[in-house]
């Protein structure tokens, strides 16, 4: 499923709330690669399996000059609880607004049933220094993972 961002795009550059409530800009991490990681839920099976992934794989990942960066519409406080128990190493944002998964194209309405709630799709853009898109990867089903290979294989191309 495409979203509003395309590859070959400016992404959208927006201001949000890490774990620690101070305001963080996609510029602040445009001196690597970035891998904006959209996950619909902390806590939940497959979000964790996700974030850990990416955690496990920061080396590789900062030897490829890309920075994680993970979005939720969960609140800080619980995205700050859900880094601690989990040990994420790169900053995880809120997005509690729901303002960058609308800019993104990524919102997914009633999410799981519940009406009136809106999370993020599981998602991945990747965006080079100069602010944009490279890489794209949206699920329309919470339940499937990115492909992990795809992901490093398309930070490697980004000179």
């Amino acid at each position: 499923m495409e979203g509003k961002i395309k590859v070959g795009q400016k992404a959208p550059d927006f201001t949000l709330f890490d774990t620690e409530l101070k305001t963080r800009k996609l510029g602040d991490f445009l001196d690597k690669k970035v891998v904006l990681v959209f996950y619909p839920g902390a806590f939940t099976s497959v979000c964790t399996k996700e974030m850990c992934t990416f955690r496990d794989s920061i080396v590789k990942l900062g030897d490829l000059k890309a920075q994680v960066v993970g979005i939720s519409v969960n609140d800080p406080f619980s995205n700050k609880a859900f880094a601690e128990r989990n040990m994420l190493n790169f900053p995880l944002l809120s997005d509690y607004n729901r303002e960058v998964v609308e800019l993104y194209g990524v919102a997914t309405k009633d999410f799981a049933g519940l009406k009136g709630y809106t999370a993020a799709k599981r998602s991945i853009f990747i965006v080079d220094k100069k602010g944009i898109v490279r890489y794209v990867w949206i699920s329309e089903d919470p339940r499937v993972e990115p492909n992990y290979g795809e992901i490093e294989k398309a930070l490697e191309k980004i000179g």
